[in-house]
Parts: structure tokens; sequence; C-alpha cells
């Protein structure tokens, strides 16, 4: 059975991901619950724990990176980094271990996110001409906007339209360009996470969309993770590694 080192394991997704393998479901235990802010769990630092280990899931904090890459290249073990907003110098840092280990780095632990992602470049490819916006719904104690997950579909749509501008929640006098692609972030009440795609070309609108319903679909996503990891060389793997796999 495949021992986790859960680092962040006092944090909502953190315990989301705690109480799915408590209840029988994943085939994986922690081997470590380790949370530098919650009194309660056994290690404060990840680096104090010692023992067997297969495999790091990390749903605590992108500031975290440095310790964790040096944890994970110093024992050779796999690392599913489940955070957003890491640095320029940060993400230098993953790149760097993922030539030692097994790194699996995505904005969005779902795979229906990675199937959006799809949709969303192929839309781009196949309306060329037409107005892309991108709406996001999360809670309102979520920190970071727009979310690592717009970004994620932004970068897809980018792929097809290499040309296209960013703008984030729009304001002013001036019109929409034609490279233009909006995206407008909505914080309210304790919505789990929803992402929209338009596209319309003035003659008919295109619209994809993602609602995950509650947090167990990203601990879920971060176990196949883990264990699509363990068969892996060192490289830098995400989402859409495990669709091509």
């Amino acid at each position: 059975m495949m021992k986790i080192i859960l680092n962040g394991a006092g944090g909502r997704m953190g315990r989301a991901l705690r109480e799915l393998l408590l209840s029988g479901d994943g085939g994986a235990v922690i081997c470590a619950e380790i949370d530098k802010n919650s009194p309660d769990m056994p290690f404060k630092n990840i680096a104090d724990y010692k023992d067997a280990a297969d495999v790091i899931i990390d749903f605590s904090h992108h500031s975290a990176t440095k310790e964790l890459v040096s944890y994970a290249m110093g024992r050779a073990l796999p690392l599913v980094i489940c955070t957003t907003g890491q640095t320029d110098e940060e993400l230098a840092l993953i790149r760097e271990a993922a030539l030692s280990v097994p790194v699996f780095l995505s904005a969005n632990m779902s795979l229906g996110i990675a199937v959006l992602c799809d949709f969303a470049k192929r839309a781009a490819e196949l309306f060329p001409d037409a107005d892309i916006e991108i709406v996001e719904a999360h809670h309102n104690r979520k920190l970071d906007a727009p979310s690592g997950t717009a970004l994620m579909l932004a970068d897809s749509i980018c792929e097809a339209r290499p040309d296209s501008v960013l703008v984030y929640g729009r304001h002013g006098m001036e019109k929409r360009s034609e490279k233009e692609i909006g995206v407008h972030s909505i914080r309210l009440g304790s919505e789990t996470g929803m992402h929209e795609i338009l596209i319309s070309n003035g003659f008919e609108t295109l619209t994809l969309k993602h609602n995950a319903h509650t947090r167990d679909v990203f601990a879920k996503g971060a176990l196949a993770a883990a264990k699509f990891l363990l068969t892996k060389q060192a490289g830098l793997y995400d989402m859409q590694s495990i669709m091509k796999d």
C-alpha cells in the first residue's frame, strides 16, 4: 500500500485527503502528517520525518517550495505539488528538482479541468476570430485572483492564439480588442470552484463549463498523481501527462 507524506495536513485540502483515505478510498495510507500551522499535527516540518515513505503530496503553500524540493531530492521521493502562486524562483527550483526525481505540478488536480483545457484549446483553434472570456468563481476565503486554474485555461487558449492579450476584470471606457481574452474572478460564499469559458463569433456562442461539487475531486486527483509518479522516471509531469499515459 502506498505510503504518503502529507505536507499541509491541517489545511482544508489536507483534511479532505485525510478523510478520503480514512474512509478506505484510494488504496493508500498517510505515514506522516505535517503542518507547521496546526498544533495537533505530529510534525511541524517535513525534515523531521525520517521513516519509510513512497511519495510526498503537498497541500500547504507555495512558500514551502524550497524546503519541499530539498527534502524530496535528499530522499529521492516523488513529489506531488498541489499549490499555486509559485514565484519564478520557486518554479526554477521545481524544474531543478525534476531533473532528479519525478515531480507533478498542476494548478488544478481535477481530471475534468484537464479535459476542459483540451476543449478550450481546440475551440480556440476552430473559432480563430471569436471573442473568448473566462469566468471563475471560488469561496470568499481564496487568496489569489485570478485562480491558478483560470490562468491554466488561459494558457491553453494562448497555445492556439499566441498573440492573445489577457485582460483581468475589465473596466474603463475602452472597447474590447480583437486579441483580448477577458478573465473575471468571482469570490462568494463557500463556492468550491466553477470555471466557464464563453466563445462567441457573433453568430453562435459556445459555453464550456466545469463545476467542482466537493474538494474530494482534488484529493482524488492528488492520489491519482501520486500513483502515476510511482512508475515514472525523473521529470516534470501534470494532468495532461496522466491523460496521455
